[in-house]
């Protein structure tokens, strides 16, 4: 079952001498329950895409589509609640609430849309991403692979529709890059989640089923 589909996706930054081509006519489409890893350089494009995909950014041309739904036919209040419940959002630097412990952090999408916690299932959660006993420390309490960890359970909570992770491992050490990549794939493969990936790292991206590799813009190979 077809979950994301981008046609013609384009991105053009300024105009006539300042003019930036960030993403040039990019379509493909991914399952449901897929891992898909996005590769490039630095400059590629890779992460205006997953902007895009995430409904982060509007683009200058092209369509996505998630589980069907066209996602920039909606007004920007529209769009910010399906982003909220239907795209998990990983950045490489965390954005945690520092403020917030581990547990609110990760709770943080269902208080802002007003729904109720569910107990068992947060502390599946937290059992799942190894922070069972940190669920009450703040972020400056954490390790870098912890706040990444809960940054993932924030992502995983609603259940959305689809993941995007824009270099997860990016800030962090290769035992705790290790550790978030063997997270992410067993959230595929245990909770069926559909992840789209970005990274710079070939090896890391061998993990998932499928890898885009996109160079100026444009994708150039896909296996």
């Amino acid at each position: 079952m077809e979950i994301l589909k981008v046609e013609n996706l384009t991105k053009v930054y300024g105009k006539d001498s300042t003019k930036v081509v960030a993403l040039d006519n990019v379509s493909f489409s991914v399952e449901k329950g897929e891992f898909v890893a996005i590769v490039g350089a630095s400059g590629s494009g890779k992460s205006t895409l997953l902007h895009l995909i995430g409904g982060v950014d509007r683009p200058t041309s092209g369509k996505v589509f998630i589980d069907g739904k066209d996602i920039f036919n909606f007004n920007d209040d529209k769009l910010a609640i399906f982003r909220r419940r239907q795209v998990g959002l990983i950045y490489q630097f965390y954005n945690l609430i520092p403020i917030l412990n581990v547990e609110e952090n990760i709770t943080l999408p269902l208080a802002l849309d007003n729904r109720e916690i569910n107990r068992e299932t947060l502390d599946e959660m937290l059992k799942l991403l190894g922070l069972e006993n940190r669920r009450n420390h703040l972020p400056n309490e954490l390790s870098g692979g912890q706040q990444q960890r809960t940054s993932i359970g924030r992502a995983l909570i609603t259940n959305p529709t689809i993941i995007l992770a824009d270099e997860p491992t990016g800030n962090l050490d290769s035992k705790s890059s290790d550790e978030i990549v063997a997270l992410l794939k067993k959230s595929n493969k245990e909770l069926k989640q559909t992840i789209i990936m970005i990274t710079h790292n070939m090896e890391i991206a061998k993990c998932a089923d499928r890898i885009i590799k996109i160079e100026d813009g444009r994708i150039v190979m896909e296996v």
